[in-house]
């Protein structure tokens, strides 16, 4: 029986399983407008999924630690979900006899708000006219009536009481009286109790319901959180499994973090904004406490009704103007400690979203669910750049969406070069000057600008004129980091020689610069000036190293053209060095330059061109100030 299996197994025809053709820019578009659609349709069965989904991140590392305590998969949800309902009918309980003891006090506040708006009214008004507040309600009346007058016509004055009603002309017809319309009402005394409860209870039964659905599915997604796990892989990618599992896992670790640090955040918002309130003698301190820990989890608003009430009612408490300020004060002083020292340190990396994602997800999802959908805006968005992350279709919901920088910081210098923005552009370089030493900064953020301009210009896509903002720009940013003063005569004199264009005249710059800070003088000369025809107008005198600079060790032919004349205008005397800053320094072509051309030494980058300098005991006795000496490429 094992052979005639074997046997059909072979004779079937294996099928050759073919890519899928990518997804084009129509397609992509349809599938997110039906996807919206639907989520906008749907939103009435959608939203219990995703609260119980929102649940099951917070539960299932409470139900995970009981499990592990082997106490079983079903008491561990149940323990679980009995200590949730425990925990919301304690907060109902709590802010239920908060708002009966407020409640009972409003006619006191009451009386307090009547006395400040006296008060008001009394310190508007000025000695012998009438208050402010008076005089721009008499003026609002008096627009009103002249309005009235111009669109329905001057009314009769009505008769006096106790006149007697005038005779109509002799010859004339009376017309009998208009009647007025007799209202009527429908008597529903004899309705039945069903139609009195559903009108009182109705509007109640829909966010009951909605709990129930999500206290089910929460159930359900607890205990079979597993076979949901698999059943989701095989959905959408049992072909790949460790992708689709790398995506689930960095979409549970990043909505948990979220949400923890969610709570961490609100309750150190909570809890001082209680104590503030007790000391200020703001009534009920406990429940404005309670309600900041909870409203700050829906983003934006919550922190602003959550100052409402209290701010209202200090204004009702208080018969003067010192404890609504102080209150204001003090959300004011909580509200930025918590934004600006709380959660940057403790969100961190911990959602992924960038600040205008959060604003935007925030609006689209309150468009499309309501008040729910703003407090889910985050987290379902963090699963949105997750995909974005591991799907290449969706690639540009990470770059829309996600914190992480969309461009490197060599190309942002070399854009912003190119937009003729020089200040921005310092500002990347003085960061990361400050993360490292300037030859780090040089090879690892401006060399790499330049050579992204160098290869637009090679691919025909940048022009002269932007080439040419792209080497001020350069030189404009080198001499903001430049901060060496005169150098003394005796100092070492090295020219720094453009190869073939302005770009490689910048290139010379920048190494220009780290020679300046090691003490060695330098000038950096245009291509022009090295041509057949001009390069008898440089100088030979007091010249200690010569540094030829290509951003393209493709045209090589070129270098070694220009190094022949070179040396034979400065003779044997003055060692030339050959800096191909694009290439590698294993590839071949530094090799062909050191064994064809007239180069005393080829270096490859800003570092190793230093350590060639320091082998011709060039800048090797540098102040003290001065670099460590970097080992060569």
């Amino acid at each position: 029986m094992a052979e005639d299996t074997a046997r059909r197994l072979q004779a079937r025809p294996i099928a050759v399983t073919k890519a899928a053709p990518p997804a084009s820019t129509q397609t992509i578009l349809l599938i997110i407008t039906l996807i919206v659609v639907t989520l906008y349709l749907a939103a009435d069965i959608l939203i219990p999924i995703a609260l119980a989904v929102l649940l099951g991140f917070v539960l299932t590392p409470i139900v995970s630690r009981l499990e592990r305590w082997h106490l079983g998969r079903v008491p561990s949800v149940l323990a679980v979900v009995v200590l949730l309902f425990m925990a919301i009918i304690g907060f109902g309980a709590v802010v239920g006899s908060q708002l009966g003891d407020l409640a009972e006090n409003l006619p006191t506040y009451q009386r307090n708000i009547h006395t400040k708006i006296q008060t008001l009214r009394t310190a508007t008004s000025s000695a012998g006219d009438r208050g402010a507040l008076k005089q721009a309600t008499d003026a609002f009346r008096d627009l009103q009536q002249e309005l009235e007058k111009a669109t329905g016509g001057e009314q009769p004055a009505p008769p006096a009481a106790g006149a007697a009603p005038t005779a109509p002309p002799s010859g004339t017809t009376t017309s009998p009286p208009r009647r007025e319309p007799v209202p009527v009402r429908l008597d529903q005394s004899d309705a039945g109790v069903f139609d009195l409860v559903q009108r009182v209870l109705g509007p109640a039964m829909t966010p009951v319901a909605t709990a129930g659905m999500v206290l089910v599915f929460t159930i359900f997604m607890l205990l079979q959180r597993e076979d949901l796990r698999d059943r989701l892989i095989r959905l959408v990618g049992s072909g790949d499994l460790s992708r689709t599992t790398e995506a689930m896992n960095d979409a549970g670790e990043r909505v948990s973090r979220y949400l923890l640090m969610q709570v961490v955040v609100n309750v150190t918002y909570g809890i001082p904004i209680g104590i503030g309130l007790w000391l200020l003698g703001v009534p009920n301190p406990l429940l404005w406490g309670l309600l900041a820990t909870v409203l700050r989890f829906i983003p934006f608003l919550g922190p602003v009704i959550a100052s409402a009430f209290p701010i209202l009612l200090s204004f009702a408490v208080d018969t003067g103007w010192t404890l609504p300020l102080l209150c204001i004060a003090l959300f004011v002083a909580v509200e930025l400690f918590s934004n600006n020292v709380v959660e940057p340190w403790l969100y961190g990396t911990a959602t992924g979203l960038s600040s205008l994602a959060i604003i935007v997800a925030a609006v689209v999802w309150t468009t499309l669910w309501g008040p729910v959908g703003l407090l889910l805006a985050t987290p379902l968005t963090v699963c949105l750049v997750v995909l974005g992350r591991h799907v290449p279709q969706l690639h540009f919901l990470e770059v829309m969406l996600g914190d992480r920088p969309v461009l490197p910081d060599e190309a942002k210098v070399y854009q912003r070069l190119l937009a003729r923005d020089p200040v921005e552009a310092t500002e990347i370089a003085e960061e990361r000057l400050g993360k490292g030493t300037p030859i780090e900064m040089a090879d690892g953020l401006l060399l790499p600008a330049l050579s992204l301009a160098e290869q637009d210009r090679q691919r025909g896509t940048l022009n002269p004129e932007g080439r040419q903002a792209v080497a001020d720009g350069m030189a404009s940013l080198l001499d903001e980091l430049s901060e060496t003063g005169t150098l003394p005569e005796d100092a070492p004199r090295v020219l720094c020689i453009g190869a073939r264009n302005n770009l490689d005249e910048a290139a010379a710059g920048l190494l220009a610069y780290l020679l300046t800070g090691r003490g060695i003088r330098t000038d950096v000369i245009p291509c022009e000036k090295v041509s057949a025809r001009a390069i008898a107008s440089l100088g030979t005198a007091g010249i200690d190293a010569v540094v030829l600079s290509s951003l393209n060790p493709s045209s090589l032919g070129h270098s070694r053209r220009l190094l022949r004349r070179l040396r034979l205008h400065f003779g044997p005397r003055v060692p030339i060095l050959l800096c191909l800053w694009s290439a590698h320094p294993e590839a071949e072509v530094p090799e062909r330059a050191s064994a064809e051309t007239e180069a005393n030494l080829v270096a490859t980058g800003m570092a190793g061109a230093l350590a060639q300098l320091e082998e011709l005991q060039i800048g090797a006795t540098a102040p003290a100030a001065a670099e460590p000496q970097v080992d060569a490429e």
